[in-house]
């Protein structure tokens, strides 16, 4: 199982939402309909700084063994947050089916990494490839 390539693509769908969520709150709110005052321009800029902050956990982690008991809690955290992100989003995209296509295509990554992140868990890594 390649971790690496795990952490290296997480790393980058969480910095693409946490640039996007820190930078464009505004503008992103009105894209999906939702009015963007303070408070919720805040708010969603604060979710998009705890993308950005693990977005960096994953980027500096993904040369470590991972799997297993090897940095376990990078890897739980990672498992938690995006099974419970997809469930979140799989909920709302039942609920407004008339949202953005680009929601389900997000949903599927989530689960995605979800599923990755939790096969890495409860395996063992493979051992270190030799030169």
């Amino acid at each position: 199982m390649q971790t690496k390539t795990m952490m290296i693509l997480s790393a980058v769908v969480l910095a693409a939402l946490g640039i996007a969520l820190t930078f464009l709150p505004a503008e992103l709110a009105t894209a999906l309909g939702s009015n963007p005052d303070p408070f919720f321009v805040l708010v969603l800029q604060v979710v998009g700084a705890l993308y950005a902050g693990m977005a960096m956990l994953n980027w500096m982690s993904k040369g470590s063994r991972i799997g297993g008991i090897y940095n376990r809690p990078i890897c739980i955290a990672n498992f938690a947050h995006f099974f419970i992100g997809g469930m979140a989003l799989l909920k709302f995209m039942f609920q407004y089916p008339e949202q953005p296509a680009i929601l389900w295509g997000l949903s599927v990554v989530y689960y995605g990494l979800a599923a990755w992140f939790g096969l890495t868990l409860f395996r063992h890594p493979l051992p270190a490839q030799q030169d």
